[in-house]
């Protein structure tokens, strides 16, 4: 899957895509691909990195990365809009939020749109754009926190048995279970 990096926010209405040239170290793509390298190793399910590239333009560059695809997958937010979800799968998506937090994983997008499930039951996490690996604290928390709004907004038109604290406790049981 090869994917452009872009702007978001205010950064965006300046450069849809250059970023500040601070060092081929420093590169946005390179960062994605040895956290995704590392995590992959770990057994976690990521998509496994295949290139990354940057093109230098003076004292900005622009970058992309192409990570594996994930077959017969959807978004969890896609889920949520086509029916309400087990209790199993709740707890399978906490289960992966919680290994990737018990592995350090800071995801710097923790959201609906970037977990997604295979037709198996399976669940895998993209976009590791700005995410890094940290120390316990109070980052898994807020990642929980944005999580939580996430599926709030994905669902706020749905019916109410999309997400309901019902489903939140699920998930929230079966993360501590493991955390």
């Amino acid at each position: 899957m090869l994917r452009h990096y872009r702007r978001g926010g205010l950064m965006a209405r300046v450069s849809r895509d250059l970023y500040w040239w601070n060092g081929e170290a420093a590169v946005r793509s390179f960062a994605e691909w040895r956290l995704l390298e590392f995590l992959a190793s770990r057994g976690l399910p990521v998509p496994r990195p295949v290139a990354a590239h940057y093109h230098r333009l003076g004292f900005t560059y622009r970058c992309d990365l192409i990570t594996q695809r994930l077959v017969n997958t959807r978004s969890l937010s896609e889920a949520l809009k086509a029916a309400a979800l087990a209790e199993k799968s709740w707890r399978a998506v906490a289960t992966v939020v919680a290994e990737l937090h018990r592995n350090g994983v800071d995801h710097a997008d923790l959201n609906a749109h970037n977990i997604l499930l295979d037709s198996s039951g399976g669940v895998s996490v993209i976009d590791f754009d700005r995410s890094r690996v940290r120390a316990p604290g109070g980052w898994q928390r807020r990642n929980l926190q944005r999580l939580h709004r996430s599926l709030l907004k994905v669902t706020h038109e749905l019916p109410p048995e999309r997400f309901s604290p019902q489903q939140w406790s699920w998930f929230m049981a079966a993360y501590e279970g493991v955390v």
